[in-house]
């Protein structure tokens, strides 16, 4: 098992990054803290996470204004060289706003902030993510968002699909597809066609002890570690 160097993305209003540190060193990794205001990424970064909060207050649209931080220039150009990016909730929307995700990321359909553990069904494993989960199965993980309605046109969902981009459902405690935000087709999280950016609405680095509820939440990031 490879110790990963893993850059965490702070901007102002992210809430997450402490959480996103603890989660990560505890699976036994290096953290730092990167200011949303650096140019550049340290140089042996395996990883980069864009944790979850409110990044501007979400002021205009939620993500909008972060994926113009001068960090984003360097976390695009790392993702095109081929190197990981995970959003988690508020970075999931900063990624879809800056274009390494496809999509969007709108209102809850009810127009409420959600905030419980909620069932998500494994769709694919064959990517870094979640390839110590099985096709199929079914975790426990915290969500907590106003604004993870996920949206793509009809088109490159289909091919989303057929390329195993689709990552995660909402679902029930038995697997079965269930509406919680208005997402199209469930979605709770996706990743890229070249499969090394990953976005999700659930906040696996809130389920990695049993006191919290769950530990389904060390099972997916410790996946990018063994991959």
């Amino acid at each position: 098992m490879k110790t990963l160097k893993v850059s965490i993305l702070r901007f102002p209003g992210t809430n997450c990054e402490f959480d996103t540190v603890y989660a990560f060193r505890r699976l036994g990794h290096e953290t730092r803290l990167v200011w949303h205001k650096e140019e550049l990424l340290p140089a042996d970064t395996d990883l980069v996470v864009v944790p979850g909060g409110f990044s501007y207050g979400d002021y205009l649209r939620a993500g909008s204004i972060a994926r113009f931080s001068p960090v984003m220039k360097a976390v695009q150009a790392y993702a095109e060289n081929g190197g990981r990016v995970l959003g988690i909730c508020n970075g999931f929307q900063i990624l879809t706003e800056a274009h390494l995700l496809p999509g969007a990321l709108k209102r809850n359909d009810n127009l409420h902030f959600i905030s419980r553990i909620q069932h998500l069904r494994v769709e694919n494993t064959d990517n870094a993510f979640l390839n110590r989960c099985e096709k199929g199965e079914v975790l426990r993980v915290p969500i907590a968002h106003a604004d993870g309605n996920y949206f793509v046109d009809d088109e490159s969902l289909d091919d989303m699909e057929k390329n195993g981009q689709i990552l995660l459902r909402y679902c029930d405690e038995n697997g079965e597809p269930t509406v919680v935000n208005g997402s199209v087709r469930q979605i709770a999280g996706i990743c890229n066609k070249s499969k090394n950016v990953f976005g999700l609405m659930p906040h696996p680095e809130r389920a990695i002890e049993s006191i919290l509820g769950s530990e389904d939440g060390v099972k997916m990031l410790e996946g990018l570690h063994y991959a």
